[in-house]
């Protein structure tokens, strides 16, 4: 066992503070890796401060790893000593549910999360990036491109693959026309993502604000929610609306804005439920759909589709002390526009 230097919390009041935990030795089918950089989610705050009702202590946050593999066990295959490597939501699953043998390891009936779940041994905590090292079979470890820089590259294995699974599987591409709702963490890769797929991307925000951001990251329009006007200009025309928000929003007004036979999206989690009307659905033979990060196969295919086309996230690095400051301003929306820790800072 290794003792690691990590960043977490003893409960869901506590600040995230210094921890040290324990990492297991290195298995025939593991990869070592030191971990460089990890992003920050705002799920890790739901989590650390148990918002969803189910987090688990002591718990060290992040799900958007990356860093340089240090050593292999000896059944290790596809990864050497030196290579620049990622982890993201997914550590383990059961590898024998029809979900996991589609490459579907996210819908699996037993996921190991990278962090707040239990090891396969159900006794010991899996923990997250805000470590300096971490341990994980190779099966669910993934290759970086070698274009891409580590530290706008963590992002990509929460944020990233959030968004890239529901626009590939809903067919954004050439010819269609895709809604993003919001321009934040996930938001902003949406746009990203969408746009090398060659779809034709219009940013919906509350506000105008990030106009100028919206244009810059690809977007082909930009308008905003608060004017009634916006809900007049775009019935009937969106196939795809990527819903990145997690506020309580009137679906309803979203879902008109869908031709025929189109699909909105919910990436974000409302902490309260909307209420929709069936009308919103049925006259127009309109999905309500949902999405959950990608499978361990996806998000390679992910990371390999941002590689060619340098895609990377807009970040802002901070020291692992900045943390607690880092989660207020994600509270905030204080962040252009995904937090990643240099864990340089940590060792």
């Amino acid at each position: 066992m290794q003792e690691i230097k990590a960043y977490g919390v003893l409960n869901a009041t506590q600040a995230v503070a210094p921890l040290q935990i324990t990492r297991r030795d290195i298995g025939v089918n593991d990869v070592s890796i030191d971990i460089a950089f990890c992003g920050v989610c705002h799920s890790d705050i739901h989590q650390a401060r148990n918002e969803w009702g189910n987090s688990l202590y002591p718990m060290v946050p992040g799900h958007e790893i990356v860093g340089l593999v240090t050593k292999i066990g000896a059944g290790v295959k596809g990864f050497k000593v030196g290579d620049k490597v990622g982890v993201g939501c997914l550590v383990d699953s059961c590898r024998e549910c029809p979900d996991c043998k589609e490459h579907l390891e996210q819908f699996c009936t037993r996921p190991i999360f990278t962090y707040n779940s239990l090891e396969k041994d159900n006794k010991t905590l899996a923990q997250g990036g805000y470590s300096t090292k971490i341990v994980v079979d190779q099966a669910f470890v993934l290759h970086i491109p070698d274009n891409l820089p580590l530290d706008k590259t963590a992002p990509l294995l929460c944020a990233g693959i959030t968004t890239y699974s529901p626009l590939r599987h809903w067919k954004a591409g050439p010819g269609k026309r895709v809604a993003v709702i919001g321009l934040g963490g996930l938001g902003h890769m949406a746009v990203k993502i969408a746009k090398a797929m060659k779809a034709e991307v219009t940013v919906l925000s509350r506000t105008l604000d990030k106009k100028e951001d919206a244009l810059r990251l690809g977007a082909d329009h930009v308008y905003a929610t608060n004017d009634p006007k916006t809900f007049e200009k775009f019935v009937r025309h969106f196939d795809l609306i990527i819903n990145t928000v997690s506020v309580k929003l009137d679906w309803g007004a979203y879902l008109g804005l869908l031709k025929r036979d189109g699909t909105m999206v919910l990436l974000g989690v409302p902490s309260d439920a909307p209420e929709l009307h069936a009308f919103s659905l049925i006259m127009g033979r309109r999905s309500l759909a949902g999405s959950l990060i990608g499978g361990i196969k996806e998000t390679q295919e992910m990371l390999d589709f941002c590689g060619k086309h340098n895609i990377t996230a807009d970040i802002e690095l901070i020291p692992i002390n900045k943390i607690n400051e880092a989660y207020e301003r994600v509270l905030k929306a204080d962040v252009k526009y995904r937090f990643v820790i240099d864990l340089a800072t940590l060792k």
